[in-house]
């Protein structure tokens, strides 16, 4: 998108469309592996591979191959990646607000290392202040969330071996 000095429309052209988000979203939660990012993004095998080589394209990721015969690769985020993950945050903490039935549960919940208390669900600590850093949080997942997860983990495996 180089035919605009906007920064919102550029930003929007490397990561614009959900299966995007929702690939960073996986990999900021450790899931690196083709078949892991299948499940949890529920996006078609081709969606995801075209996603990933056009993040990849973009900058934001890396492949790395972990495995000779077959060739298998694994997906890990760049410098640039990993500073997307303010917007995985406001995007969270929208989320929260904005897009949940009365009575759920946060989906996850952060404890801030830097301070040991709850990190809240905003881009900086509401305990501390400090502005918060992936590598800076111990996530727990929400009962109804991890279950939910785990469904689609299984359900994939399933799919798999049918």
């Amino acid at each position: 998108m180089k035919d605009t000095l906007c920064p919102v429309a550029r930003s929007q052209a490397v990561i614009g469309d959900r299966w995007a988000v929702l690939i960073v979203r996986e990999l900021f939660m450790g899931n690196r592996r083709f078949d892991t990012l299948l499940a949890q993004s529920q996006a078609t095998p081709q969606m995801l591979s075209a996603r990933l080589k056009r993040l990849e394209a973009d900058g934001m990721i890396l492949r790395k191959r972990y495995m000779d015969k077959p060739p298998r690769y694994e997906y890990e985020l760049t410098e640039m990646g990993r500073a997307f993950y303010p917007v995985i945050l406001a995007l969270r903490e929208w989320g929260e607000t904005w897009c949940k039935s009365r009575g759920e549960d946060i989906a996850v919940r952060y404890t801030h290392l830097t301070c040991g208390h709850d990190a809240g669900v905003g881009t900086v600590c509401q305990s501390c202040g400090k502005p918060l850093r992936r590598s800076d949080l111990k996530a727990e997942l929400s009962p109804s969330y991890a279950r939910e997860r785990a469904a689609r983990q299984d359900a994939a495996k399933a799919q798999k071996s049918a």
